[in-house]
Parts: structure tokens; C-alpha cells; sequence
């Protein structure tokens, strides 16, 4: 095989992979929730729920979040709130000591451990037959519980998660590809998987499992909302998704904002595997799910380069491989236009190939956290400026992120979305 042959094969070895991770398994998946659906039953039975609330630093929030969560549309002599005050510094710990409602439980830690630690903590002595997991920033409608709840009527149903609503307020054009395209196209995915079976992954700021299901989580776990119900669905149980149940919930403002969240997210998908090796085995039975949808994704940089350079060095061979490079470099070109602060016509038209460019530099980011990291990777998150919204109800609110929740809070009040 001479070195023109070699090069062929890369370049479409590389293409052929990428469809399939982006197109291929997709439609794959479309098919069979058409062809060989799984609906679960749902029914109006109404269990015993301990909502499990971690937060770092919520002061700001967590008045307003616990008479939201005692106002939804559930009975509340069966419903209980475990808060975890994960090291707060803000004033947090000093506001528990106000809820006297004894259905609201306070926990403090000392220090700062991470969600998974928080998380370990609230379930704890939880007594509901549920147990939801919530952030402190997302805001839900009234019903939404009632019918998360209404999945687990069905006996096979093990994890339940609704549908997250991302809320635009100022956001770049980059930003706004990631929470609407591309976040439309993931929810469409997930949705096709939860038919046939169940998603790979669940939205962390609102999911409930059967507490008799529930695992400790692993020190230090970055993805519990990955891990958890994998861990539900090893035990021969579903995981779905309930489309009725929407909570609203906002997302970094910039590229830059994104970036970070992704790249601990990312760093999360590699820990993943190392705290959890089970799931690349036969006692996982998405494997296959797993692979095609989020362990490809891992493999994209790699083969991004191996196009690009493929079709440059037979690009004076070609017609075909000289338009292909051409056209990579015109889309890489589109990518950093969009990335900056131009055209605004010029940037709007260039933000998928900017948060496409973005979501895999993240990638190549957080494989390099996840190997150099020293001491525990959940600490890897950084916080957003005040430009730049980027940190989770967990990892610590900043004053942006605090604001940006309070005006989604007031928005939705106004629509009569929420109480």
C-alpha cells in the first residue's frame, strides 16, 4: 500500500466514523423508538418523595427555592427536603437554621467535598420510596413533579427525568447554537433512546430514582446524573424520560462560559470509566448506547485532525480532496469568525461551527484535566465572570448566575409557569 492509498483510507475511515457518531446512531435510534417502542405505564399513585437539594454558596437562592419546592402541586405529608450545605461560606448555613418546617432537613458539612459527597449526605436517612435529585438554580412548574412521579406506577420504571427548558437572556450567538441547536438535537437523542429503552444520561438538576435503587456515589463522582441511573438500569430497571415534566434553567451567556462547563462535563465522561469499568461490560446492557453516543464523541478531535490532514496531503491528487480540505478550512475559518466579537449577521451564520469547534476542543481540554489533575477533578470547575455564566447550583453560584436564576425565577412568575 503505497502512501496515497494510505491516506485515502484515513480520510474516509475518519469520515465514515464521524457520520455514524453524528448521523448514523441517530437515525439508528429514530428507527427503533418508531419501529419498537417501549412506552412506560403511568399511573396516579402518589409515593412518599425526599427531594435531596446540594448546595455550596446558595444563599441568595435557597429562600426562595424552598418555599418553591413546599408550594408544588404534591401532597405534602408526603414529601420531605434534605438540604446539604456543601462548605458554604455565603451565609447558607446561617439561613437553614430558619426553616423550622419539619419537613425540611438541614445538613451541614464542614468543609467544601463536592456534590457527590452533598448528595451522599442528603440520602442519608431519607425516608421517601422517591428520592429527587434537584440544583438549587433550576425553577419547576407546578405539576411537573406530580408527573415525574406518575412514571414509577410502572414496575420496571427505575429513574425518571423531565424536560429541561434552556431560557436565552443575553447570550452570544455561540452560545445560543449550543443551548438551542445542538441541545435541541442531544434532547432529540435522548428521547429516541428513552423509547426503545433508556437514555444514556439524565439532566443532574431534576431526576428521581426508587431510594431502594439508590447508590452510594464514588468520592469525588463529577457526573452523578450518568453514573446513578446506569447504576439503576444495571439492577434490570428502566430509565425515562417524561416530556410533561419541564423544568426552566439557564446556561452560560458565552462561548467562553460554555467551554468550561463542557470541559468538566467531558473530564466527567473519562472518570466515568475509570470509577465504573462495569459499564464497557456485559453487565451493562446499553453498551452499545454508550459507545455510539458518548465514547465516539471522545474520538471526534482525533479524527477531525486525521481528515484535515489526510485531505491537505491529497488535495494535489484530487479534485474531490482539494474541495474537502477547502471546505474544512473555509468551516475552521467560520469557527473563529464566530468565536469573536465581528459581523453580527457574520457571527450568527458562523455559531454552529464555532460551538461544534468549541464542544471538541473541550473534549482534547478535559481528557488533559482528567489526566493531570492532581487532587480531586471535581475541582476543575471555574467559575464564570461576570460576562460569562458558567457554574452549576452545586460547584457554587456566582453573583451573574445568582442574578440570571432570580430574573428566570421572576420571568416564569409572571407567566404563571411556576409558584
Amino acid at each position: 500500500m503505497n502512501g496515497t492509498h494510505f491516506q485515502a483510507y484515513a480520510f474516509w475511515f475518519a469520515a465514515c466514523l464521524m457520520l455514524y457518531t453524528y448521523a448514523g446512531y441517530p437515525l439508528w435510534m429514530y428507527l427503533r423508538s418508531r419501529l419498537h417502542p417501549r412506552p412506560q405505564r403511568q399511573g396516579s399513585t402518589l409515593p412518599t418523595v425526599s427531594i435531596i437539594l446540594a448546595v455550596h454558596n446558595g444563599a441568595a437562592l435557597l429562600r426562595q427555592k424552598v418555599a418553591h419546592l413546599l408550594a408544588l402541586d404534591y401532597p405534602q405529608d408526603r414529601m420531605e427536603i434534605h438540604i446539604v450545605s456543601d462548605g458554604s461560606t455565603d451565609g447558607t448555613d446561617d439561613i437553614l437554621k430558619e426553616f423550622q418546617d419539619p419537613r425540611v432537613k438541614c445538613f451541614r458539612c464542614s468543609a467544601h467535598c463536592g456534590k457527590a459527597a452533598a448528595l451522599n449526605i442528603g440520602m442519608q436517612g431519607a425516608s421517601g420510596e422517591i428520592l429527587l435529585f434537584l440544583d438549587i438554580r433550576p425553577w419547576i412548574e407546578s405539576r411537573a413533579l406530580q408527573l415525574l412521579i406518575s412514571n414509577f406506577d410502572d414496575p420496571r420504571v427505575g429513574c425518571v427525568t423531565g424536560d429541561l427548558v434552556l431560557r436565552e437572556d443575553g447570550h452570544n450567538a455561540g452560545a445560543r447554537a449550543v443551548g438551542g441547536l445542538y441541545w435541541r438535537y442531544e434532547q432529540w437523542i435522548r428521547n429516541c433512546e428513552a423509547k426503545v429503552d433508556s437514555p444514556l444520561g439524565v439532566y443532574g438538576g431534576f431526576y428521581a430514582i426508587r431510594r431502594k435503587l439508590a447508590s452510594t456515589l464514588p468520592e469525588g463522582t463529577i457526573l452523578d446524573d450518568m453514573l446513578q441511573p446506569l447504576s439503576v438500569i444495571r439492577q434490570g430497571y428502566r430509565s425515562v424520560l417524561d416530556l410533561r415534566a419541564r423544568v426552566y434553567d439557564i446556561w452560560p451567556k458565552s462561548l467562553r462560559g460554555e467551554f468550561h462547563r463542557k470541559v468538566r462535563t467531558l473530564a466527567g465522561n473519562f472518570q466515568l470509566l475509570q470509577l465504573a469499568p462495569w459499564l464497557l461490560s456485559r453487565q451493562n446492557r446499553l453498551r452499545f448506547e454508550l459507545i455510539s453516543h458518548k465514547l465516539m464523541r471522545l474520538l471526534v478531535p482525533i479524527l477531525l485532525v486525521i481528515l484535515l490532514m489526510s485531505s491537505a496531503l491529497l488535495a494535489t491528487h484530487s479534485f474531490f480532496y482539494m474541495v474537502a480540505f477547502a471546505t474544512q478550512f473555509v468551516f475552521y475559518l467560520l469557527a473563529a469568525l464566530g468565536a469573536g466579537r465581528g459581523i453580527p449577521l457574520l457571527t450568527r451564520i458562523a455559531a454552529p461551527a464555532s460551538a461544534f469547534c468549541m464542544l471538541n476542543a473541550a473534549v482534547v481540554v478535559g481528557f488533559y484535566k482528567f489526566l493531570f489533575t492532581r487532587g480531586p477533578l471535581w475541582k476543575i470547575w471555574t467559575s464564570g465572570t461576570a460576562s460569562s455564566f458558567a457554574t452549576d447550583g452545586q460547584e457554587g453560584a456566582d453573583r451573574n448566575a445568582t442574578m440570571l436564576s432570580l430574573r428566570l425565577r421572576d420571568q416564569l412568575q409572571a407567566r404563571g409557569m411556576t409558584r
